[in-house]
């Protein structure tokens, strides 16, 4: 049977971690994604945990399962350094860490960095009883935005005014995300939230070219690395009370008919 580890993420009393045990249950050791720090119960399976954490961080979930790699390889020149963007390096101070941290992590690990600049991030929200989820949803002092991401890595991504071509291929990306963000907008206005408006951001992990201005009710198209600053840089247009309360009404599931 192929042996496996598993990675949990910690979240407790200001604390973050990810804990990673083999299928036995024994402890393979912690990562601190806020220090940096990587402890291993033994030195020889430091290789096994660093390259479990960096499968993790690749990926948005909460728990993840990969096989053990054989003779604790080590990471690749490449999956060290992205890792290290992470974590940070050994020596490095606070501050350092945190503008490595900044450029590094997922969507949602991006997104979420707001929460601490008067922005609400919901993940995940549920549309009906159908099955239908908005990946993420982003309520704050510049507005509300459905964020979805599309992976299309080694792809050239082409946007110009309303048509995305993938590889020269048109795909409906635009088209779903306005549609979802109208969605949306029309379940908060009925929830009692006057007044919102709700503008769709699809994130492109790939190639992506923009061609030609975008109107301000189109689709705004951007790759991993202009989160979370895009939010930051739009002009203010709710202020942080109205995007709280408009936030607490996001939050119960009778506004998303449930």
């Amino acid at each position: 049977m192929e042996e496996v580890l598993t990675v949990r993420r910690w979240r407790r009393y200001g604390a973050d971690r990810l804990f990673v045990t083999q299928g036995t249950g024994a402890r393979v050791g912690s990562v601190d994604l806020q220090s940096g720090e990587v402890v291993a119960e033994d030195p020889e399976l430091e290789a096994s945990l660093r390259r479990a954490a960096q499968e993790f961080l690749r990926n948005d979930v909460t728990e993840l399962v990969v096989p053990m790699p054989p003779g604790g390889a080590a990471l690749s020149q490449e999956d060290e350094a992205a890792l290290r963007g992470w974590l940070g390096a050994p020596d490095e101070g606070p501050d350092e860490i945190a503008l490595r941290r900044e450029r590094g992590g997922t969507v949602r690990t991006r997104l979420d960095r707001l929460v601490d600049e008067d922005w609400h991030v919901l993940h995940g929200v549920p549309l009906g009883r159908q099955g239908n989820r908005v990946q993420h949803l982003l309520i704050g002092p510049a507005g509300i935005y459905t964020v979805t991401e599309r992976h299309h890595a080694g792809q050239h991504v082409v946007v110009e005014g309303r048509v995305m071509t993938i590889d020269d291929r048109p795909v409906r990306h635009l088209r779903d995300a306005r549609l979802e963000a109208e969605r949306v907008q029309g379940m908060l206005l009925a929830a009692a939230c006057a007044g919102a408006t709700v503008r769709a951001v699809i994130v492109v992990h790939g190639e992506l070219e923009l061609r030609g201005p975008v109107r301000s009710e189109d689709a705004l198209v951007v790759q991993r690395h202009d989160v979370p600053a895009l939010f930051r840089l739009l002009p203010p247009r709710l202020g942080a009370e109205r995007a709280r309360a408009i936030a607490q009404v996001a939050r119960r599931r009778a506004t998303w008919g449930l």
